[in-house]
């Protein structure tokens, strides 16, 4: 029970992190104008399972296990749209990559706005092409089950060289509340002024409830400098409360059980819960090790936000992150 507990505490600080980090950009809904079609034809594109850089050859490694965790623009429990296209966007995709040869866990996050090449869904629910759009936007195409996530991970997997990813798990924006709730409240310092946002929330030292704590990370219009580096500093600190929260709670042996059984509703995954728990069981004394993002450059295209990644320095993450170099 104790390693299962170890790695329940690590993918939960994962989550929380992804999930905070959710707010960072504001809601894109989805419009026709946001894509710009670049292949009318059926099928994916075949990507070659080796990387040849400057005279190089690598290899996919075989000592990694890949987790991409989803945080969904939608409230409420998890619903299909009974279409091709919903109205939840992806704002936050993260990989966990598992290292079994460093027994360590790496994270890779990456921006919402980055422009990819993804699947488009035509009216029976089959591709019928592929688009350049906000990364986000992959997840709106799709029922917004896991037909929608694995169009994510697809697009994810394309900007990454055709690298595989094993699992994924999305969960829809109200799980930041239920989590609060599960473990009690989150205990913060409040430094900015949340009156015109939320008048619950007072200054200085306060114990957020779940509906608070969701206002605590999300908001930035009307509170302080309205800043995105001011909401970042506001979840690191909402973080670092929930981890503290999380540690008594897990003395309750009900806890983990409890806790996936308040949550379920609000998740898709491709990975079953006995599933879960072999990773779980698996990984549970793999440490933290990097949390990075892709370097690029921000753009304001027609009023919305794009992030270019740096393509040279992108395969040279990836190649570090996902690949070996041949042995000869």
């Amino acid at each position: 029970m104790k390693k299962r507990e170890n790695l329940f505490r690590a993918l939960v600080m994962l989550l929380i992190l992804a999930l905070s980090l959710v707010f960072v950009y504001s809601v894109v809904r989805v419009a026709d104008k946001f894509f710009t079609p670049v292949n009318s034809g059926g099928g994916s594109t075949t990507v070659s399972k080796t990387i040849v850089k400057d005279g190089v050859e690598y290899f996919p490694r075989q000592d990694i296990t890949v987790l991409m965790l989803m945080g969904i623009d939608r409230s409420g429990a998890v619903e299909g749209s009974g279409s091709y296209n919903n109205d939840g966007a992806a704002d936050m995709v993260a990989l966990a990559i598992f290292d079994e040869t460093a027994k360590a866990v790496n994270v890779l996050m990456l921006n919402r706005d980055t422009v990819v090449e993804m699947p488009v869904l035509g009216l029976n629910g089959q591709q019928a092409g592929t688009a350049y759009a906000q990364l986000a936007l992959a997840h709106t195409q799709g029922s917004g089950l896991r037909d929608s996530c694995e169009n994510v991970l697809s697009a994810v997997s394309t900007l990454l060289h055709g690298v595989e990813i094993d699992h994924y798990l999305s969960m829809n924006m109200d799980t930041v509340a239920l989590l609060t709730d599960a473990v009690g409240g989150v205990k913060v310092t409040v430094t900015e002024d949340f009156s015109a946002v939320d008048p619950t929330i007072p200054m200085g030292e306060v114990t957020l409830n779940g509906k608070q704590a969701f206002n605590f990370v999300q908001n930035r219009k009307g509170v302080g400098s309205q800043m995105n580096v001011s909401r970042m500093e506001r979840q690191k600190s909402y973080i670092n409360g929930f981890m503290e929260a999380l540690e008594g709670k897990l003395k309750s042996g009900s806890f983990v059980s409890d806790t996936y059984a308040e949550i379920e509703n609000y998740i898709v995954s491709n990975t079953s819960a006995t599933g879960l728990n072999s990773i779980l069981n698996r990984y549970a004394d793999y440490t933290l090790n990097e949390i990075i993002t892709p370097e690029g450059e921000n753009k304001n295209v027609d009023g919305y936000m794009e992030f270019h990644v740096d393509e040279e320095k992108l395969t040279d993450l990836t190649l570090r992150l996902f690949y070996s170099e041949k042995n000869i």
